[in-house]
């Protein structure tokens, strides 16, 4: 099998070792000698070029719950999608309408990612090479943990896009995963349909796991010119504590949490009281700065995000009453929360929406786009969207659910605490809030999602948590969602708790509106694997499979009112 990525990634190796490392001098050198990877800093090095410039934080975003289609919801639209793919992600169709040169695609995740993986196998096999025991060579040993833990994470991010969300040692040794590369590539044809390379979701966990362990101890942050954008020591519990999470080990996420978040994680939260909203330019080179104890990990993204949301198809918007449509931009920022009521404050002056007027839909600045010129006079360049895959914020979201199931409520109330004073909430959190703002269910409260997580795995406690504490779950997710919109996130949410998903569509050369809802046991909450690969002869997921639902239920469903937007 011509596996098209393995091309893309060997390539790319090569280049980079070519460019990166060291060059012949003269011809009485060795001919591959600018190839040789045989010190700490070249190793240093290499493992920059393994963090990814794609995220699959567009086609999570168009698969999940947050955006709606302006189609339905804005009167008498006809909007197209900016991209042709765009429209496949909302109807949870197979994304194929592409080319491998768009941004934000299955494709461009699957190849960066897997692009990333190579990187970290090639720099671990260099290591082997120098060191019978890299974990503790003083030179070798960060960038042994460095390289495990890129592994880990890549590994990670692909299983949860293309693959079924972990439900149980039993189940998901029955759900299949994706290759898991531990090699370096030595050969172009490789059969990555091989049960030696395609595991199961349990097996991909386990080795996951193993990574992160064998990892997380080793990173030493002096090692890095800028920790930010690499797996430092906070990033790298951030991780483990997620991984747990979504692995429902909840001591280690609680143990990884508070190593990342220290005695006291106000401290470590992001001041929005401090960041400035004179420009959207001011405010996103506040958001994304590199010495912001909050931003554990940042990564540079060719996404195009911005772009979509500016052509005004999909976006965070009003719902319809009608259609039976929740409105995202309350749940997200406008409608309140268990102690405050409209905008979270923290968004004030931050919001931004196109000219066409606040029906068009909102965002938040944080998606706006650099612009990299590689040719100014021409006004030709490359655009760049940071985003920040691990924050203290959210790993103070996971520690906080996972303390929900130990029996720790207070503690749980008090991080909850945290973060809605770093959003500049002024009035305390309190029990009683939570049971007030997430009262009824998901037929009568748009912040209530559908949640089905023992029919995913018996072995879910959820059921056997009081109603206090069931309200607290959602809480959390309300609040995971607002921390996590636009990164992809709820869409793994969404996938671990078997949230119910309803679209609504109507196609740009029609007037007939569609409806479509994704149950906790729909296959295609599985995205298929790129279509380039599935040419190349890589076996596809199969996401045929309509399994029923009741949708009778979501069509009495009320809708709160509308609320008009602020002044920016």
């Amino acid at each position: 099998m011509k596996d098209m990525n393995k091309i893309y990634s060997l390539f790319a190796i090569c280049m980079l070792c070519i460019v990166g490392l060291s060059s012949c001098k003269d011809l009485d050198e060795a001919p591959d000698n600018r190839t040789e990877i045989d010190t700490a800093d070249k190793i240093q090095k290499l493992l920059t070029s393994g963090y990814p410039v794609s995220v699959p934080a567009v086609i999570c975003e168009l698969s999940g719950d947050n955006l709606v289609d302006n189609n339905v919801v804005v009167p008498a639209t006809h909007y197209d999608a900016y991209a042709n793919f765009h429209e496949q992600a909302y109807k949870w169709e197979d994304i194929d309408n592409y080319s491998t040169g768009e941004d934000d695609t299955p494709y461009t995740v699957w190849e960066s990612y897997y692009q990333g993986i190579a990187v970290a196998n090639h720099a671990i096999e260099a290591m082997l090479e120098m060191s019978k025991d890299p974990a503790h060579d003083r030179e070798l040993a960060h960038s042994w943990g460095e390289a495990h833990l890129l592994r880990a994470y890549l590994h990670f991010v692909l299983v949860n896009v293309f693959a079924e969300a972990y439900k149980d040692e039993e189940q998901s040794a029955n759900d299949v995963g994706i290759p898991y590369v531990s090699e370096a590539e030595k050969t172009v044809t490789i059969d990555y349909s091989d049960p030696k390379y395609r595991k199961s979701v349990a097996e991909v966990y386990r080795l996951i796991e193993k990574d992160i362990l064998e990892g997380v101890e080793l990173i030493d942050d002096s090692k890095y010119k800028v920790p930010a954008y690499h797996f430092n020591r906070n990033a790298a519990y951030a991780l483990a504590a997620r991984f747990y999470l979504y692995k429902r080990d909840y001591e280690n996420c609680v143990k990884y949490a508070t190593a990342a978040l220290g005695t006291n994680p106000a401290s470590s939260l992001r001041k929005w009281a401090a960041m400035s909203a004179n420009t959207i330019n001011t405010l996103l080179n506040d958001f994304n700065d590199e010495t912001a104890p909050c931003n554990y990990l940042l990564q540079a993204t060719y996404s195009l995000f911005d772009r979509m949301l500016s052509a005004c198809r999909y976006a965070i918007n009003s719902g319809s009453a009608a259609e039976n449509i929740d409105a995202t931009k309350d749940i997200l920022y406008e409608g309140g929360g268990p102690n405050w009521t409209g905008r979270l404050k923290a968004f004030d002056g931050k919001i931004y929406r196109w000219g066409a007027g606040s029906e068009y839909g909102s965002w938040l600045f944080r998606v706006y786009e650099y612009f990299e010129y590689t040719d100014k006079i021409a006004g030709i360049g490359f655009v760049h969207i940071l985003y920040q895959p691990f924050t203290a914020e959210e790993t103070l979201l996971c520690r906080a659910e996972a303390e929900v199931y130990l029996g720790q409520t207070d503690k749980a109330l008090a991080d909850l605490g945290f973060w809605t004073a770093s959003h500049m909430v002024d009035a305390p959190l309190t029990q009683s809030g939570i049971n007030n703002k997430y009262k009824g269910d998901f037929s009568n409260n748009i912040y209530i999602s559908d949640l089905h997580p023992t029919d995913m795995s018996p072995e879910w406690t959820y059921d056997d948590l009081s109603d206090d504490e069931k309200r607290i779950i959602h809480c959390i997710l309300h609040f995971r969602r607002i921390e996590t919109m636009f990164e992809g996130l709820r869409w793994f949410d969404i996938k671990r708790y078997g949230i119910t998903v309803h679209h609504a569509y109507r196609d740009p050369k029609e007037d007939a509106i569609h409806h479509d809802y994704l149950y906790w046991n729909d296959s295609r909450r599985v995205l298929q694997i790129p279509q380039n690969v599935i040419d190349a002869g890589y076996p596809s997921n199969n996401r045929s499979q309509r399994l029923s639902g009741d949708d009778d239920e979501f069509k009495s469903k009320p809708m709160l009112d509308d609320a008009n937007f602020g002044d920016n």
